[in-house]
């Protein structure tokens, strides 16, 4: 049987990262087991001060970048700075810990940030390369080779999520790979 691979993408805020956790959540409920990594904001006041990096198995934390953070060596993706060694400890870890034991690898989200880390592209190319199905978010506009190669891949199904159509995406996500 032929691998799922599955990539969302739409603008920031419409609702790809919400619909990750809901099909991991029902995916979980069905004894199905997934793994891999989820990006979120992190907020203060209101504000986006910047974002993080969870482990879905083992709920693991760090901070993918900070708002006006300079950490060691870090490079910047607009006012932020980006935290390598938390990508690569948290999000790359989870990525290679599910290609080992989970049936669905979950990666949220291939983005500007991540795609900073060259252990995060490998990781990636890894999962590409691997039977293991896969579930991930694409950043809208990152223009890299790897995000390249998955929108040109006509083995892939990249979904635009929208505001009209974002209800209706995650039982049509489950049900692909729900055998």
């Amino acid at each position: 049987m032929k691998s799922v691979r599955v990539f969302l993408t739409g603008e920031p805020g419409v609702g790809k990262t919400t619909i990750i956790h809901k099909v991991v959540q029902e995916l979980q409920s069905r004894g199905i087991m997934v793994g891999g990594m989820t990006s979120g904001e992190i907020r203060m006041g209101g504000s986006r001060v910047g974002f993080q990096v969870e482990d879905i198995s083992t709920h693991e934390v760090g901070e993918l970048a900070k708002l006006g953070q300079t950490f060691p060596g870090a490079p910047r993706v607009g006012r932020y700075g980006v935290n390598l060694a938390d990508v690569e400890r948290v999000g790359v870890a989870a990525i290679r810990r599910a290609l080992k034991v989970a049936n669905v690898v979950i990666v949220d989200e291939i983005g500007p940030m991540e795609l900073k880390s060259s252990q995060f592209v490998l990781a990636m190319e890894d999962a590409l390369a691997s039977t293991k199905n896969l579930l991930g978010t694409l950043h809208r506009r990152t223009i890299h080779p790897l995000t390249n190669a998955i929108r040109t891949n006509s083995d892939y199904q990249v979904i635009e999520v929208t505001p009209v159509n974002r209800n209706r995406i995650e039982p049509q996500v489950t049900s692909l790979f729900v055998c």
